[in-house]
């Protein structure tokens, strides 16, 4: 290996978490909501929790191995937004205070949450909710749109113009209306009308490190996601026949499954690297610029090759693929559900082109 090569080889406590999630996988039948309390008692909602709440105080990539784990079973539970929108972005801006309230309780199964999207403003980086102080108190103003858990969520993690509002859910002055999403995934619509928060709850320095966050922890499921739909579509191909003959043997089957290798390879690189650039304690511009650049090529394979390539593992399926009976169609509504949450592909290309320009 040259001495400038990054070795991305999941350490053995990433590897530990990704051990438990699987054996838990393994016992439980469940696969949706009836999971989580199985997850708390596993101890695996305090993996990012820190020691001095009880928790592991671990860190991205662990979570980021166990997210890629439950994905891999298409488990529709809200440990992406619990984690990847809410813990890890919270660890280095909460006080002391604050994080006894809040992150204290994650390991008894709260949710957390974060309302990344505006109308026509996915992942804004300028918001126009609008936080307005008074005293001792910050008055927030807006709409998000597609706020997935919003309803199950604990704390509301809300950017706006002045910084990121931590929201209590049932803060007066906010509405959670809640809107279909394909995956079966609650989402909503959230207005806030003037809700009153502490000070000390508006985060003025916290959007970069939510969003990134989101990013990475988005880029892990998605790699999940794909590894399990492309283990179900090969299993499939293997021992479905057709014509006296395994659907393996096709040379056109037999293409297409090395294609969707290919993009899940890929996909997993393009995670693990991102994840792994993240994790550093590196403040250099040059790392900064690493860590952003790494998170836009993630971001665009999951907005535009995931569901592409749920297309084909469909299409490999047949029939059996649209069953609501076969585990196929959890996978496909998960990623294109995913890909919607991060403003679509052609947003992606635009971001990462930018980018590029720029370099």
């Amino acid at each position: 290996m040259r001495e400038d090569a990054v070795d991305f080889t999941r350490d053995e406590s990433a590897d530990a978490v990704a051990e438990v999630v699987v054996s838990l996988l393994e016992r439980e039948q469940a696969r949706d909501m009836e999971l989580w309390p199985s997850l708390i008692d596993s101890g695996l909602l305090a993996v990012p929790v820190p020691e001095r709440f009880g928790g592991d105080g671990m860190g991205l990539l662990e979570v980021s191995a166990l997210l890629m784990e439950l994905a891999t079973d298409a488990v529709a539970v809200p440990a992406l937004p619990t984690f990847g929108f809410g813990v890890l972005p919270l660890l280095p801006v909460l006080s002391d205070a604050l994080s006894e309230r809040v992150l204290a309780e994650v390991g008894k199964g709260i949710v957390l949450t974060a309302a990344l999207n505006e109308p026509g403003a996915p992942f804004t980086t300028a918001p126009a909710t609008t936080a307005v102080r008074a005293g001792e108190t910050v008055r927030i103003s807006g709409r998000k749109v597609g706020v997935i858990y919003a309803e199950q969520a604990r704390w509301i993690l809300v950017p706006t113009d002045a910084g990121v509002a931590l929201v209590d859910s049932v803060a007066p002055g906010l509405e959670i209306i809640p809107v279909a999403g394909s995956a079966g995934i609650p989402e909503a619509t959230l207005v806030l009308d003037e809700v009153e928060i502490p000070a000390d709850q508006l985060l003025p320095d916290a959007l970069p490190g939510l969003h990134r966050h989101a990013l990475a922890t988005i880029g892990a499921v998605a790699d999940g996601l794909l590894k399990g739909a492309l283990t179900l579509t090969a299993e499939h191909v293997r021992t479905r026949e057709q014509f006296g003959r395994p659907l393996a043997e096709f040379q056109a089957v037999a293409q297409q499954i090395a294609d969707l290798y290919v993009v899940s390879r890929t996909l997993h690189v393009a995670a693990e690297s991102a994840c792994w650039a993240l994790a550093q304690d590196d403040p250099s511009p040059e790392h900064q610029g690493r860590i952003d650049e790494d998170l836009d090529v993630l971001a665009y394979w999951a907005a535009s090759e995931v569901p592409r390539a749920m297309q084909h593992c469909h299409h490999l399926h047949g029939g059996l693929g649209v069953d609501i009976t076969h585990p196929m169609h959890r996978y496909y509504s998960q990623a294109k559900d995913l890909a919607r949450l991060l403003g679509g592909a052609g947003l992606r290309l635009d971001l990462l082109g930018a980018r590029c320009s720029s370099i």
